[in-house]
């Protein structure tokens, strides 16, 4: 793993966080929707430290034109994917052959499609493991929010430290329902929602809590929806989407500009639940997989 930059015609990488973002942030802040991964990944690991996700060095790089602008981004947090930010097939290419270099143990790759799979055949071409699509996305923005209607008995309200238990065993299920598991240990993640008021509980009539929503940091004026979830044992009766609704609310009133949220394409109950709301399309994800 690099401890200084190293250059190359296109692309720096580096394991200096601060060094990457003075040259990368005002970059990331000027197009926060297709880099709003990033934005959150880099914020958790100034605010929480380099090992947030894992145990070893995250590894970071800009892309630049011919006049030095920086033009692209990717990060990658051992042992997860590499998260790319939009870029033409060629650097998504040139990025794919030089970290097959450095990072040879790299397991997938998250991106903007069209440069998800620039990658991903780039990698293979260059190491000659398979590359399997994953889990395909779509980034909505909100426009205008319609709460759902009728809303279902019960309230939103902030979650506390008094719920961190709950949160942590919400955020373990959430993972296993949607197969991907966090990069955060369960606790820590619940710790650091609850710093900020990062997570809004629904609550029954009876005050038990019955889904939850949760925001990231506000960052460039923006913040993601994420994660939303029911318990099995309380799904169709409208309280993920109380709840959404709720946080949504919540955000604006906080002061964001903008709230997005990332659906799974292979869900149309959730999409079609989530454009109800008011949300719209921005533009589809995709997630592949690397073989050894």
């Amino acid at each position: 793993m690099p401890n200084a930059t190293t250059e190359h015609p296109a692309w720096q990488l580096t394991a200096d966080l601060d060094g990457f973002l003075a040259r990368a942030e005002e970059f990331l802040r000027s197009e926060p929707a297709p880099h709003t991964v990033l934005l959150s990944v880099m914020e958790n690991l100034r605010v929480r430290g380099l090992r947030t996700y894992g145990d070893g060095a995250p590894l970071f790089g800009t892309y630049a034109d011919a006049d030095g602008a920086v033009r692209g981004v990717f990060v990658q947090t051992p042992p997860r994917r590499v998260v790319v930010g939009p870029v033409a097939p060629e650097a998504a290419e040139a990025l794919a052959r030089q970290l097959a270099e450095v990072a040879p143990d790299l397991p997938g790759v998250v991106s903007e499609r069209a440069t998800a799979e620039a990658f991903a055949r780039a990698w293979e071409e260059r190491t000659g493991a398979g590359a399997t699509p994953g889990t395909r996305q779509r980034l909505y923005r909100l426009g205008t929010l319609t709460p759902p209607g009728p809303a279902p008995a019960g309230r939103a309200r902030v979650a506390t430290a008094a719920d961190r238990s709950l949160l942590a065993r919400w955020h373990d299920e959430f993972g296993e329902a949607v197969g991907e598991r966090s990069g955060m240990a369960p606790g820590a993640w619940a710790d650091s929602r609850i710093a900020y008021g990062g997570v809004t509980l629904w609550e029954g009539p009876d005050g038990t809590p019955v889904a939850m929503a949760g925001v990231t940091r506000r960052i460039a004026g923006q913040v993601r929806v994420t994660p939303v979830y029911t318990p099995a044992a309380r799904r169709g009766r409208g309280y993920g989407g109380a709840a959404t609704a709720a946080v949504t609310r919540a955000a604006l009133d906080a002061g964001a500009s903008e709230v997005l949220l990332f659906t799974d394409l292979a869900n149309p109950t959730s999409n079609g639940l989530y454009q109800r709301i008011g949300y719209r399309p921005v533009g589809d994800y995709a997630q592949w997989e690397f073989g050894r």
